[in-house]
């Protein structure tokens, strides 16, 4: 039997370079493996979002995006998460399980803490983690492909599971492992930080060649690099990222050699990733459009995928609410 994978995304706005790089190629990779499920996490998404046509709007671009990518319906299951709604029952229980302490200590949580907003923070941000976790448990999943960033989550998730097993049953549900690829663990933005949109320096996989070009040959480089002669170090030049991701190794070490040496300077060390990029990118947008044109077939995929979903799900609820006391009578 083959293991099962995870994937989520939550459905606020286009995804970017950083998203397709770090969290959704590798997961649908894994399709020709496990066992492989994708959702588009619209629960995750009501911390912030507040326009309901916005919602619709970004759930189905979303959708039409995985499908473009090469998601295939016929051997994974792609669906909504507020399609499932055993897995809101699930949170609730693992928030009974989950002591205060655990959630204080989450990046997000402290993130809006340290920039003054405490009084803002709704409960859903605070209690992310739980709903992170009843999303992934509630599927029996194996693996779950996410960016370095978003180890800490993974390990509250197992945190949590142990914890309920420890209160209910031994092996009531399984601790997932972490999938992380290493060459594309922080996906680098426009600036040089982590490519996100809460810092602007994102490139959307539904830009137009000119702002993409234009973006990548814009980026910064290593700082030591003040003129074209002077060698730099690839390794803390953030286009270097995406040459271990696009490049082979012939041009990896022609990037190695030419910029230690300063044989080449930053911009013909940009325009192969350039190229790369936009190459991957066009046949994608084209497939994209065709998805965002005909939503009665995305819905019909989302739908089929929620059948599935749903089976495994009320699966896992029966155990788990058996082994709570709560099936009385």
């Amino acid at each position: 039997m083959k293991k099962r994978s995870l994937s989520g995304i939550k459905s606020t706005g286009t995804p970017h370079l950083g998203n397709y790089l770090g969290m959704i190629r590798p997961a649908i990779d894994l399709q020709d493996d496990f066992d492989s499920f994708y959702f588009v996490a619209e629960y995750h998404a009501l911390t912030s979002e507040r326009d309901p046509a916005a919602m619709r709007a970004s759930t189905h671009m979303i959708a039409a995006n995985f499908l473009a990518f090469g998601l295939d319906p016929a051997r994974a299951a792609f669906f909504r998460q507020s399609d499932v709604p055993e897995v809101t029952e699930l949170a609730w229980l693992l928030s009974c399980v989950t002591h205060m302490g655990l959630l204080e200590r989450a990046h997000g949580y402290k993130a809006a803490k340290d920039q003054g907003k405490e009084k803002e923070i709704n409960h859903g941000v605070f209690s992310y983690p739980v709903l992170m976790a009843a999303d992934i448990l509630i599927y029996d999943s194996d693996v779950v492909p996410i960016g370095r960033d978003q180890i800490q989550h993974l390990e509250m998730t197992r945190d949590i599971a142990v914890k309920l097993n420890l209160a209910f049953g031994e092996n009531l549900v399984k601790l997932p492992e972490a999938l992380v690829r290493e060459e594309v663990a922080v996906v680098p933005g426009t600036d040089g930080r982590k490519m996100s949109k809460s810092y602007n320096n994102t490139i959307s996989l539904r830009e137009d060649e000119d702002s993409v070009a234009k973006k990548i040959r814009t980026m910064p480089t290593d700082p030591a690099r003040v003129r074209r002669t002077d060698p730099g170090t690839p390794s803390i030049c953030p286009v270097w990222q995406f040459h271990l991701v696009y490049s082979e190794e012939g041009r990896k070490e022609w990037v190695r050699q030419g910029c230690t040496s300063a044989g080449i300077g930053c911009l013909e060390c940009k325009q192969p990733v350039i190229d790369a990029v936009l190459e991957e990118q066009k046949p994608m947008r084209e497939r994209a459009q065709m998805y965002m044109d005909d939503p009665t077939l995305v819905r019909n995929i989302i739908s089929d995928g929620c059948e599935k979903a749903r089976e495994l799900a009320s699966e896992t609820m029966r155990d788990v609410r058996e082994a709570m006391g709560l099936n009385y009578g």
